[in-house]
């Protein structure tokens, strides 16, 4: 659709190859919204969400993991225990306190937070980690590894399959969220893509060449994303399937 002209969309039969090929939507979509800005800032907030995932919440599930302490697993059930409690049920409180320190209208409630890391993706790791044979940390132990060496070294390396399923959810996660700069942004120049596109909607609801162009760009990055990690990502959900 983003390539037909518009009196071509709507005819029936559909015509499913355009005649001609209109290849104007798509620059002239620039011309109407700042898709560029879009992504970045969005390219920003997932990045956030990706580190959280794969460097701070694989540090926690290792400490969860391997590192023996007293009232680990209590800990670690109060973890879990947060996943029980709808995000809605925290929307207010949360926006209160970002409201407070001076943080909506910009991106930080949407990057600080997920930096943080996530008790799904620690969870999900930590049943990963529990499955690799603790040989291998004792033998760096007595080598002389500290625990960072050896997250490092030898889990993360282990953990491939696992870190690029967390890494795709938190990408997805970040890339299509809606509700979270609905709520915090207001000014465009921090608008992210799915707000943008909706934006964009409202303006040209009309304009389908331009709203399936802009779709088209949107999803586009997506859909590279998992054809070059489908393989890590398809074995990290069987993986962590069996070791759950």
């Amino acid at each position: 659709t983003s390539l037909k002209p518009t009196y071509e969309i709507f005819i029936w039969p559909p015509q499913w190859i355009p005649t001609p090929i209109v290849w104007g939507n798509y620059p002239a979509v620039f011309t109407y919204a700042p898709l560029q800005l879009y992504a970045i800032n969005t390219l920003i907030i997932a990045g956030a969400h990706v580190f959280g995932a794969v460097l701070v919440s694989s540090l926690t599930a290792y400490a969860f993991a391997f590192l023996r302490a007293p009232g680990r697993d209590v800990v670690f059930v109060l973890v879990l225990g947060t996943m029980m409690i709808p995000g809605i049920v925290l929307l207010i409180p949360t926006y209160i306190i970002f409201a407070k320190i001076q943080w909506v209208n910009t991106l930080l409630p949407l990057t600080i937070p997920p930096m943080l890391g996530s008790a799904f993706y620690i969870f999900l790791l930590r049943q990963f980690f529990m499955g690799i044979p603790t040989e291998l940390q004792d033998s760096a132990l007595i080598d002389g590894a500290s625990d960072l060496r050896i997250w490092w070294s030898i889990v993360m390396p282990l953990s491939k399959p696992a870190l690029a399923t967390v890494g795709v959810f938190s990408f997805l996660t970040a890339w299509n969220d809606f509700f979270g700069p609905l709520i915090y942004l207001s000014s465009q120049e921090h608008y992210t893509l799915a707000l943008g596109l909706q934006v964009f909607l409202t303006e040209h609801n009309n304009e389908w060449g331009l709203l399936m162009a802009a779709s088209t760009m949107i999803v586009a990055p997506v859909i590279v994303v998992f054809f070059f990690a489908q393989r890590q990502f398809i074995q990290g959900i069987v993986l962590t399937g069996i070791k759950m």
